[in-house]
Protein backbone atom coordinates (compact mmCIF):
# COMPACT_ATOMS: atom_id res chain seq x y z
CA UNK A 1 0.00 0.00 0.00
CA UNK A 2 1.33 3.42 -0.99
CA UNK A 3 1.99 6.06 1.63
CA UNK A 4 -0.03 9.27 1.46
CA UNK A 5 3.17 11.13 0.66
CA UNK A 6 3.88 8.87 -2.33
CA UNK A 7 0.31 9.18 -3.59
CA UNK A 8 0.42 12.97 -3.14
CA UNK A 9 3.72 13.16 -5.05
CA UNK A 10 2.29 11.08 -7.91
CA UNK A 11 -0.59 13.54 -8.30
CA UNK A 12 1.82 16.49 -8.31
CA UNK A 13 4.16 14.77 -10.80
CA UNK A 14 1.25 14.04 -13.17
CA UNK A 15 0.05 17.65 -13.04
CA UNK A 16 3.52 18.94 -13.92
CA UNK A 17 4.01 16.38 -16.68
CA UNK A 18 0.63 17.14 -18.23
CA UNK A 19 1.15 20.91 -18.01
CA UNK A 20 4.81 21.21 -19.04
CA UNK A 21 5.49 17.98 -20.95
CA UNK A 22 7.96 16.78 -18.32
CA UNK A 23 7.47 15.90 -14.68
CA UNK A 24 10.07 16.43 -11.97
CA UNK A 25 12.78 13.82 -11.58
CA UNK A 26 12.50 13.90 -7.79
CA UNK A 27 9.85 15.17 -5.36
CA UNK A 28 9.94 15.49 -1.59
CA UNK A 29 6.85 16.43 0.42
CA UNK A 30 6.49 17.20 4.10
CA UNK A 31 3.11 17.50 5.81
CA UNK A 32 2.95 20.08 8.60
CA UNK A 33 -0.28 21.15 10.30
CA UNK A 34 -2.51 22.28 7.40
CA UNK A 35 0.31 22.50 4.82
CA UNK A 36 1.97 20.20 2.34
CA UNK A 37 5.41 21.59 1.46
CA UNK A 38 6.69 20.09 -1.76
CA UNK A 39 10.16 20.47 -3.27
CA UNK A 40 10.54 19.39 -6.89
CA UNK A 41 13.91 18.78 -8.57
CA UNK A 42 14.79 18.26 -12.25
CA UNK A 43 11.81 20.01 -13.80
CA UNK A 44 13.11 21.72 -16.92
CA UNK A 45 12.72 20.34 -20.40
CA UNK A 46 15.76 20.42 -22.73
CA UNK A 47 14.18 23.37 -24.58
CA UNK A 48 13.67 25.31 -21.34
CA UNK A 49 17.29 24.64 -20.33
CA UNK A 50 18.42 26.11 -23.64
CA UNK A 51 16.17 29.17 -23.27
CA UNK A 52 17.34 29.68 -19.66
CA UNK A 53 20.93 30.27 -20.75
CA UNK A 54 20.19 34.00 -20.99
CA UNK A 55 18.91 36.20 -18.16
CA UNK A 56 15.82 37.10 -20.19
CA UNK A 57 15.11 33.47 -20.97
CA UNK A 58 15.51 32.44 -17.32
CA UNK A 59 13.07 35.16 -16.25
CA UNK A 60 10.60 34.04 -18.91
CA UNK A 61 10.82 30.40 -17.72
CA UNK A 62 10.39 31.49 -14.08
CA UNK A 63 7.34 33.61 -14.84
CA UNK A 64 5.71 31.02 -17.08
CA UNK A 65 6.20 28.11 -14.69
CA UNK A 66 5.04 29.92 -11.56
CA UNK A 67 2.05 31.61 -13.20
CA UNK A 68 0.92 28.51 -15.10
CA UNK A 69 0.94 26.35 -11.96
CA UNK A 70 -0.90 28.94 -9.89
CA UNK A 71 -3.49 29.49 -12.64
CA UNK A 72 -4.05 25.78 -13.16
CA UNK A 73 -4.71 25.13 -9.47
CA UNK A 74 -6.96 28.19 -9.27
CA UNK A 75 -9.07 26.88 -12.16
CA UNK A 76 -9.28 23.26 -11.00
CA UNK A 77 -7.83 21.28 -8.12
CA UNK A 78 -6.17 18.13 -9.50
CA UNK A 79 -8.34 15.04 -9.40
CA UNK A 80 -7.93 13.03 -6.22
CA UNK A 81 -5.88 15.60 -4.30
CA UNK A 82 -8.53 16.74 -1.83
CA UNK A 83 -9.90 13.21 -1.43
CA UNK A 84 -6.43 11.90 -0.61
CA UNK A 85 -5.82 14.62 1.96
CA UNK A 86 -9.40 14.58 3.30
CA UNK A 87 -9.26 18.39 3.21
CA UNK A 88 -10.06 21.23 0.82
CA UNK A 89 -7.19 23.05 -0.86
CA UNK A 90 -7.44 26.73 -0.01
CA UNK A 91 -4.24 28.25 -1.40
CA UNK A 92 -1.16 27.35 -3.39
CA UNK A 93 2.07 29.30 -3.13
CA UNK A 94 4.68 28.33 -5.69
CA UNK A 95 8.09 29.51 -6.83
CA UNK A 96 10.75 28.25 -9.21
CA UNK A 97 14.54 28.66 -9.11
CA UNK A 98 15.68 28.28 -12.71
CA UNK A 99 19.44 28.08 -12.05
CA UNK A 100 19.00 25.13 -9.68
CA UNK A 101 16.08 23.60 -11.63
CA UNK A 102 14.11 23.45 -8.39
CA UNK A 103 10.53 24.36 -7.54
CA UNK A 104 8.80 24.73 -4.19
CA UNK A 105 5.05 24.58 -3.71
CA UNK A 106 3.19 25.12 -0.46
CA UNK A 107 -0.34 23.75 -0.46
CA UNK A 108 -2.55 25.15 2.30
CA UNK A 109 -5.61 23.11 3.26
CA UNK A 110 -8.67 24.02 5.31
CA UNK A 111 -7.73 21.72 8.20
CA UNK A 112 -4.80 19.86 9.66
CA UNK A 113 -3.31 17.18 7.41
CA UNK A 114 -0.12 16.34 9.33
CA UNK A 115 -1.64 13.16 10.75
CA UNK A 116 -1.23 11.66 7.24
CA UNK A 117 2.46 11.07 8.08
CA UNK A 118 1.35 8.30 10.40
CA UNK A 119 -0.67 6.44 7.77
Amino acid sequence: MKSKESAFNEIIRKVRKDLFGKGPERIRTVFLENMAITTLYGNLTPTEKFIAKTAEGAEMIHAARTKMIQQMYKEKVPEGLEELMDAKLQHLFSDFHVDDDMAVSIFIFDKSIDSVNNN
